[in-house]
């Protein structure tokens, strides 16, 4: 596909300045991807979130975090805003660290298949204890 090519861009629906629709749970929110037009080569993105927050499920309380994810794309890449709006929607969710680390992944390889990917969570201290938490992923084949 070429790269001027304005068909690469006719998945997405979310990268408008007027675009106002925020989604209420990640169970709502998607991710949105366009063609990457350097899959012959291997290439690392990286998108971080300093400012992740989300519930804690057994108190409500907020918990904040600092949400990493790098990958390495195949066919698709990743559409910026629509990470942004999906990690916003977690802000409302209640979760577990190690869930929403996990969710996360599994959003990103459905979205995208990357060839690899690791999110990583770095959690506040919550009672003296901060909890990080790493995810992997790798394509077969």
């Amino acid at each position: 596909m070429e790269k001027n090519s304005a068909a690469r861009f006719d998945k997405l629906t979310l990268l408008s300045a007027s675009e106002r629709r925020y989604p209420k749970s990640p169970d709502e929110a998607h991710l949105e991807v366009f063609d990457n037009v350097y899959a012959n080569r291997d290439y690392e993105i990286e998108f971080d979130c300093p400012e992740f927050t989300s519930l804690c499920p057994v108190t409500n309380q907020p918990d904040f975090g600092h949400i990493v994810l790098r990958y390495i794309p195949d066919k698709l890449c990743i559409e910026s805003k629509s990470l942004k709006l999906f990690l916003f929607s977690f802000r409302n969710d209640n979760t577990f660290h190690e869930e929403a680390v996990n969710r996360i992944l599994d959003a990103v390889v459905e979205a995208c298949s990357p060839r690899h990917a690791v999110v990583e969570g770095h959690f506040r201290p919550r009672g003296g204890i901060a909890i990080n938490v790493k995810a992997s992923y790798d394509k077969e084949g």
